[in-house]
């Protein structure tokens, strides 16, 4: 029992399933693992830690009597507090709904409850899912298993730090700037962010509880200790919702390499636009090294036919429109008057935030046409190369800080003071194109901090992104557990 809490969800259900350990048995094993080392990282926050052993215990009466719910039967997953689980408090990261218990799973939690999972915990996010740290005013500050002084990341950082530290067989995040693949990045493990609409998000707080509409640019995906759990959990939780399964049906086309030596690879590691971290730049040039020398045809100097900076202004202004929707009206009057005084050619984050959140009907439908020949421009890219590999953020995991304006907040890259609103540059061109892109850990800086890259892929590919990142996780190990759990 010494190592199951570092195995994949997959390695777990097959020994479920040729009975080498009982759903009881993993159960208890991952409650004792959060008792005794939860509380130094602030992971887990919610829990039915009795109804989980309870339901163990049955879906081992169940397989006994030969009947096994799916492909995650007898698995204990925590999920991320974003998402809706019925019975267990759901709260979003916001005090308004500290009490708010649903009676239903959001749709993809419920499919993968429907798969046999037991949701025993619910994992930190920032509030309302609106930042890259995980905390908030009910549950306090997640730390990062391998350095507590800094944030595993977010939105899905409890999520992340959970696999981390051995808490959980797979969880199930959400992103809309990089919240499951920052995380996935800083804390050392795989995440997917999906194809965009293709994995329903109903039952994500927010929007508030009760609410049908999904929203645009965000998607739900997987986050794990393997790749091939990331595939396993997207095809149980991928699929039209309610009226749309009526007419339609997803049907993901398979990876388009199985092997290194079928696979055409840009690299897009460095760019002046977003100067990233040394060290990281080393890791992930030499993790594209190793996939060449793997038989992979790498071409380092390839790239769509638009720049980082003018994806990147599209993205947040978009961004923005979306997140700025839900704010009073006196915050979008003082943008208003805010963008008064900006000159036409500013594009810092203060001039885009303003911009983006009050745009017009007509102006966003500007943004929405810039946004189609983004998209078409990858997709001619896409037929010339299988995938990108790219940084996820500019650097490893860094120390906590909990400024509420983000403006004021800085980050140290390369002994250059960074705006703190640069994490989003890099997780930007996958959100705004509707793209795949999957993220595998490359390795561990000097300082003991993970670094993970990111492969973005073409539209509804999802499989092969995964793919790739199952390459890397052959070539270069995968997952390295922190030091200590």
């Amino acid at each position: 029992m010494t190592d199951l809490h570092f195995r994949s969800a997959s390695d777990l259900g097959r020994m479920i399933r040729r009975r080498e350990v009982s759903s009881a048995e993993l159960t208890g094993h991952f409650i004792a693992r959060i008792e005794k080392h939860d509380p130094k990282i602030n992971a887990v926050v919610a829990r039915d830690f009795d109804g989980a052993r309870k339901a163990a215990k049955e879906a081992d009466a169940a397989q006994a009597r030969g009947e096994v719910k799916g492909p995650l039967h007898g698995l204990p997953f925590t999920i991320k507090d974003a998402y809706e689980v019925a019975g267990l408090v759901s709260t979003g990261g916001n005090p308004a709904w500290k009490d708010h218990v649903p009676s239903r799973s959001a749709t993809s939690i419920e499919r993968l409850q429907r798969a046999g999972a037991i949701v025993f915990g619910k994992t930190n996010v920032p509030y309302l899912s609106g930042d890259l740290q995980s905390y908030n005013d009910i549950y306090g500050t997640t730390n990062n298993p391998y350095a507590l002084e800094c944030g595993p990341g977010g939105s899905s950082g409890g999520s992340a730090a959970s696999l981390a530290a051995g808490f959980t067989s797979a969880e199930f995040g959400s992103d809309i700037g990089g919240s499951i693949r920052t995380p996935a990045h800083l804390c050392g493990v795989f995440g997917h962010k999906p194809t965009f609409d293709i994995v329903p998000k109903r039952g994500h707080l927010s929007p508030p509880p009760g609410a049908l509409s999904e929203g645009n640019l965000s998607v739900a995906g997987p986050l794990a200790r393997s790749a091939e759990d990331l595939e396993r959990l997207l095809d149980i939780a991928a699929g039209p919702d309610w009226a749309d399964a009526i007419g339609w049906k997803l049907d993901l086309p398979p990876a388009r390499a199985k092997s290194p030596r079928e696979l055409r690879v840009a690299v897009w590691i460095e760019d002046a636009f977003c100067d990233i971290d040394k060290e990281s730049v080393d890791l992930l040039t030499n993790a594209a090294k190793a996939l060449a020398d793997a038989g992979a045809n790498v071409d380092w100097t390839a790239r769509p036919d638009f720049t980082l900076a003018e994806i990147t202004e599209c993205y947040l202004i978009l961004l923005h429109s979306v997140t700025g929707a839900g704010m009073p009206q006196s915050i979008r009057d003082h943008w208003s008057e805010m963008k008064k005084g900006f000159a036409p050619d500013d594009k810092s984050h203060r001039a885009l935030q303003a911009i983006g959140g009050t745009l017009s009907i007509a102006e966003r439908a500007i943004w929405r046409e810039t946004q189609a020949q983004l998209r078409w421009k990858w997709h001619q890219f896409f037929k010339s190369y299988d995938v990108v590999l790219a940084p996820v953020m500019m650097r490893p995991a860094f120390e906590h800080n909990h400024e509420t304006n983000w403006h004021k907040r800085e980050l140290d890259v390369n002994g250059v003071v960074r705006p703190y609103m640069d994490v989003l540059i890099w997780a930007g061109p996958a959100v705004v194109s509707y793209l795949p892109a999957s993220v595998a850990p490359v390795g561990i800086t000097s300082a003991g901090k993970p670094v993970g890259i990111q492969i973005i892929g073409p539209h509804l590919e999802d499989r092969t992104t995964i793919a790739v990142a199952s390459m890397f996780e052959e070539i270069l190990g995968g997952f390295r557990p922190p030091k200590g759990y």
